[in-house]
């Protein structure tokens, strides 16, 4: 993630927000821990996010 974060130019605010995404799909997943799978899928509608604006 701090990888993603320095090449994105992630603010904290945006760093939580994904985090926060991140936990949600696991939510659904039904999964405990956040895995980088989850990780990726939110930082991609972040990205799609970003575009629609």
């Amino acid at each position: 993630m701090e990888q993603v974060t320095d090449k994105l130019g992630l603010s904290a605010r945006s760093f939580t927000r994904i985090l926060k995404l991140a936990r949600t799909i696991a939510d659904l997943a039904e999964v405990v821990q956040i895995n980088t799978l989850h990780l990726s899928e939110a930082i991609q509608y972040r990205g799609l996010d970003r575009k629609s604006s």
